[in-house]
């Protein structure tokens, strides 16, 4: 920017010899101030505010509390210093200065503007509308700050250094400087960006003065000391060419052919780290865009630029992105991948308003569809709206805007995208990369292996951005959520005495987040738990979304009672037993109950008289995955008895407003016969038409609103004949993950085959939220088979481990149904005095409850902070570098995986998570942004990892007869015998067994996609459409077949290497070198083979 640039620097750069000596190029300086600016620092504010006005050090970059107070304190300060102006201006007959100036106060990030903006909220008699701008804000948001304010209000913006060039708001008159910014900077050890605060440089703060007196005369606070302004604060900024990574300029230093990075380099302005152009050119060669050999030698500090290099070298996107790019040519998903760079190289065009943060990510998860990825999110996302305009549903800008609206879409962003798209579209196709016209996967399995394809691919791209989830102990976290379902519970922590009684704030808290149906209290924490929105058994999109809540400012509070007060409302009667009761509030039925001291969490009444018994299956969610009813004769006969007392009655219309998970009648007829009513609940509202559920039977139906009934509350009570089953021990195998959501199509296919309509026999494990986990035999003219044992041997599935809960709920099954056999089981029956008590103090807490739920109570309030929401199954990531790996790991807040919950923790496999890009924060913490959370297959991140890395040392047990792991990364150099980029060298420790065939495939693959990214006379750029086409689905061929292997890998316990992180280890013997065949006439390949290890066996 010519406003911040070092005029006399350049000027001396460029110098020409003149009579001898160099003189610097001319410098013309244009200056444009249209009204005075006047400036005041910390020395000319002392009357203004009392705190102490001391300023920090150089080195104490940070914002004090005292400093916040004295910005707050200028700004109420504003309307006398205007009045007192006025007043002079009316007395020298200058007429009257009414009109309130705008102030804009600089401040370095989110975090102090948030900070900022929650203190400004309490200056209510003030008038302040206060606005944030920042670059991760809606456009709508940003829209605002150039309005007029409110007559009679003062507009006071809260900025980044984005107003200090990139927008200019016309009507500011003051401006408040912090003085602060924040930097990009490269990490010298990790060449990990980080956001680092620093002191701004006097040309920053003088551009940002300049933003005041546009439209009349300035005035600019600096919160800073004069002689600290003087002395400490840098003239100049950092130049970026020491602080950014150095790779896009390398590589076009490559391209042109200028000779040896390092000498062109030297001769800039202000040229950078010898260090960092070496260490730029190391993560080169480990990404592929320079070989790892030189002249056929292997060379660290230069390499032969690759067709990747060359293909990155002309693609205005990240690097990371162009290989994105590159490998999505090679699998056949080229279309996504570009989708992909184009989005993450604009601003996201997902709009998550500072007043609609949960209904943004509520729309970005919806996107996702599952698929716990971002850049799978920005694909469906484009592609709806693409598919929309060609549809013409989208016809004119008023209809894009809605659709933008609904769907918390910025449409010129996505425009700007689809710009780019088609830009980069047309640039790959110099390189021979070409979209086919029909790009779009038609059925259900080609969908899902190319989503899956895909999800590689980003993989590849974005190494080595690898993280895995924590291990969690699933004994600990099922005791901290009390044993509630954490797929739809999250906790809350620090609640007051008494905390019933505020149950409805709580509730008006989670609103946001989605519907609740019960609040559990026990002592000083609540369990908040949500309806399933769907009947799969994956985490539900509200546990998510109320994790987020955490995040948020202000920190979520209660407006509670004094605990004295509450007792005095008792009326003599004693309720300090009821401080930390247990108390259950059923949002359904509106009811809040005491809970008692449970002995069993398994009540006899609902359980069938034998642990094997007969179902009926009625409808089939998912593999595995039923509902049914008992098919014995006295369950049947129950249902005939409730059908014929339901259908005798005279029923009444419903006359309420109808909403999901409402109790009602609905009719069902089967074939020709006529209409019974059933109990039922409404799961979706469509128009006229419901879709209810049956609660005695298990199956699903639309029918008309206006055929529903009244459910009467006497036949509310009885228990429900309709339950919900899940096949033990069981999970997908890799096959059906990839070919489908979790199962293929054809297993979905031979599920329902072998159990639709029919009756099967089933056996009780255990009964874990309501649902009854069983093992179900299939009948056949010999013998009963289990269906693990069929879907195992079919490939469809594998064998799994129960959870903690189940197991352990097993037990407790077991020795009830032994004690009832045996007739030592005795009923849990309730004494007449404890019966008593319990209805004493349902009593005292209906009382309560209506004491203090009057709209206008005549008591003081206190606030409460609450701590939460929380789940002790939200995964923790660890990062896969081996120096780096117990660093902690913070996910981007705005990541659909920022807040994802272990749905299966007691499955002791590595999953992976991979990261677009990875930023380090002030504490050290590692921030991945733009993240994928791979499928859960065993082996995936050790098959990833092997697959993208440059070079692989194989690690054996001692006797030598396995593989245990595999050290990743750049190789060691021969002259220090350490690793080449240590800090990047990821040490892997095997799950699942490896042999010499899986790594010989894994070979196999790499020289496939050689093929296709090369160069020279059998490279892509000389190759036909159709032969292209051909080694793209032999590369996806190859890639399903090595994570299907059939049988499939043996799980194994993970043993770790003793010289972890160590190269050269392997004994030259053992040592199988790999040569790719005819090399000859390809050069610059992307990858090299891998050499093997002799195993003694």
């Amino acid at each position: 920017m010519s406003a911040t640039i070092n005029c006399t620097q350049f000027a001396e750069y460029f110098s020409n010899p003149v009579r001898g000596k160099m003189s610097p190029a001319y410098v013309f300086e244009v200056e444009g101030a249209p009204y005075t600016i006047e400036d005041f620092y910390l020395d000319d504010l002392q009357d203004i505010c009392q705190h102490n006005l001391d300023s920090a050090g150089s080195d104490d970059v940070y914002i004090s509390t005292a400093m916040y107070k004295l910005a707050i304190c200028l700004i109420e300060n504003f309307d006398k210093m205007e009045g007192e102006r006025s007043s002079d201006a009316v007395t020298e007959g200058c007429g009257n200065l009414s009109e309130r100036g705008s102030v804009l106060v600089f401040l370095p990030g989110l975090y102090e503007i948030r900070y900022m903006q929650q203190a400004l909220s309490t200056l209510v008699h003030k008038r302040l509308q206060v606005f944030a701008l920042h670059s991760t804000i809606t456009m709508e948001e940003q829209y605002g700050v150039f309005l007029s304010p409110v007559p009679g209000y003062r507009k006071v913006i809260l900025s980044t250094n984005i107003a200090e060039s990139s927008v200019t708001v016309p009507d500011v008159k003051y401006v408040i400087d912090f003085c602060l910014t924040r930097q990009l900077i490269c990490d010298k050890e990790t060449n990990y960006q980080s956001l680092r605060l620093t002191w701004a440089s006097k040309t920053n703060c003088n551009q940002r003065r300049g933003r005041a007196g546009r439209v009349s005369k300035g005035y600019c606070y600096r919160l800073v000391t004069k002689a600290f302004w003087r002395n400490e604060i840098p003239g100049y900024m950092i130049p970026e060419m020491l602080v950014s990574p150095l790779s896009n300029i390398m590589l076009k230093v490559k391209l042109l052919g200028m000779g040896d990075p390092r000498s062109l380099l030297s001769t800039a302005p202000s040229p950078p780290n010898l260090k960092d152009i070496m260490r730029t050119v190391l993560q080169l060669k480990e990404m592929g865009a320079l070989s790892a050999k030189q002249n056929d030698e292997y060379q660290n500090d230069d390499g032969e630029l690759t067709f990747l290099g060359r293909v990155l070298a002309h693609l205005p996107v990240d690097l990371y992105l162009g290989k994105m790019i590159v490998l999505g040519h090679v699998f056949g998903c080229l279309d996504e991948c570009l989708i992909i760079a184009a989005c993450n190289s604009m601003k996201s065009f997902f709009a998550i308003p500072s007043m609609q943060q949960l209904a943004g990510h509520r729309s970005k998860m919806a996107f996702a569809q599952g698929s716990q990825s971002d850049s799978v999110a920005f694909v469906n996302t484009f592609k709806a709206w693409l598919s929309f305009k060609k549809q013409g549903q989208l016809r004119s800008m008023k209809d894009e805007l809605v659709w933008g609206k609904e769907n918390f879409i910025q449409i010129k962003r996505i425009r700007e995208v689809a710009e780019l798209y088609l830009d980069l579209k047309e640039r790959v196709k110099q390189f021979n990369m070409c979209v086919p016209e029909n790009t779009q996967p038609s059925d259900y399995k080609s969908i899902h292996t190319q989503k899956f394809i895909l999800q590689v691919v980003i993989a590849g791209a974005y190494y080595p951005n690898y993280f895995v989830q924590g291990e969690i102990d699933d004994d600990l976290a099922s005791r901290e959520l009390s044993g509630f379902n954490p797929n739809t519970t999250v906790m809350m922590r620090n609640l007051p005495t008494y905390s019933f009684l505020y149950y409805k704030q709580l509730l008006s808290l989670f609103r946001q987040c989605g519907q609740v149906k019960a609040i559990a209290f026990e002592s000083s924490r609540a369990y908040v738990e949500f309806y399933k929105t769907s009947q799969d058994s994956a985490t539900v999109p509200e546990v998510s979304l109320a994790l987020l809540l955490a995040q948020q400012k202000p920190a979520l509070e209660l407006s509670v009672y004094p605990t004295e007060q509450i007792e005095a409302c008792a009326g003599g009667r004693q309720i300090t037993h009821l401080k930390y009761a247990r108390v259950n509030v059923d949002l359904q039925s509106q009811s809040v109950l005491p809970v008692g001291v449970v002995s069993s969490t398994l009540d006899p009444d609902k359980l069938p008289p034998n642990l094997f018994f007969v179902v009926n299956i009625t409808t089939v969610v998912d593999v595995g995955h039923f509902w049914g009813f008992q098919a014995d004769e006295a369950s049947l006969e129950k249902q005939r008895q409730l059908t014929g007392e339901i259908n005798m009655r005279t029923l009444e219309p419903v006359t309420v407003s109808l909403y999901p998970n409402f109790l009602c009648l609905a009719p069902y007829s089967d074939g020709d016969e006529q209409s019974l009513y059933y109990r039922a609940k409404i799961l979706h509202i469509c128009g006229d038409t419901v879709e209810v559920f049956f609660l005695d039977f298990g199956n699903t139906v639309s029918v008309q609103c206006n055929s529903l009934r009244e459910l009467p509350s006497d036949l509310q009570s009885h228990p429900l004949q309709a339950q919900e089953f899940q096949v033990i021990e069981m999970r997908p195998s890799a096959e059906s993950i990839i070919f489908g959501n979790r199962w293929s199509s054809r297993a979905r296919h031979r599920f329902m085959a072998l159990v639709k309509g029919h009756s099967v026999i089933v056996s009780l494990y255990s009964v874990l939220h309501n649902v009854m986990r069983v093992q179900l035999l299939i009948s056949s003219d010999t013998t009963n088979r289990s269906i693990v044992d069929i879907f195992v041997e079919e490939g469809h599935a594998i064998r799994a481990e129960e959870s903690f809960d189940s197991k352990q709920n097993h037990e407790v099954l077991i020795s009830l149904y032994k004690d009832i056999e045996t007739g030592m089981y005795v009923p849990n029956a309730a004494s007449s005095s404890w019966k008593d008590r319990k209805k004493e103090e349902k009593q005292l807490i209906d009382c309560l409850l209506s004491q203090f739920s009057k709209t206008c109570p005549p008591y003081s309030r206190t606030k409460v902070r609450l701590h939460g929401p929380s789940s002790p199954y939200k995964i923790q990531f660890h990062c896969l570098f081996h120096d780096t790996y117990i660093k902690h790991v913070n996910i981007d807040q705005y990541s659909i995986n920022t807040m994802a919950v272990n749905e299966n923790p007691h499955y002791k496999h590595q999953r992976m998570l991979v990261a677009g890009s990875v930023f380090i924060n002030s504490s050290g913490n590692i921030l991945p942004k733009d993240t994928s959370l791979m499928p859960d297959i065993p082996g995936l991140p050790a098959i990833v990892t092997m697959l993208f890395t440059p070079i692989m040392e194989l690690r054996t047990n001692v006797d030598k007869t396995r593989y245990i792991g595999a050290l990743c990364g750049l190789g060691w150099n021969s002259e220090t015998q350490k690793g080449v980029l240590p800090d990047h060298d990821i040490e892997l420790a095997f799950d699942v067994k490896f042999d010499f065939e899986d790594i010989t495939e894994i070979n196999a693959l790499r020289v496939a996609m050689n093929h296709l990214a090369c160069e020279g006379p059998s490279g892509t750029l000389h190759l036909p459409s159709d032969k292209i086409g051909q080694f793209q689905e032999d590369c996806r061929e190859r890639l399903i077949r090595l994570f299907t292997k059939s049988p499939p890998r043996e799980n194994v316990t993970s043993v770790y290497f003793d010289k972890a992180g160590k190269w050269n280890q392997v004994e030259p013997s053992l040592k199988m070198d790999v040569a790719e065949a005819g090399t000859g006439k390809s050069r610059g390949v992307l990858f090299d083979l891998h050499p093997l290890i002799l195993l003694n066996n």
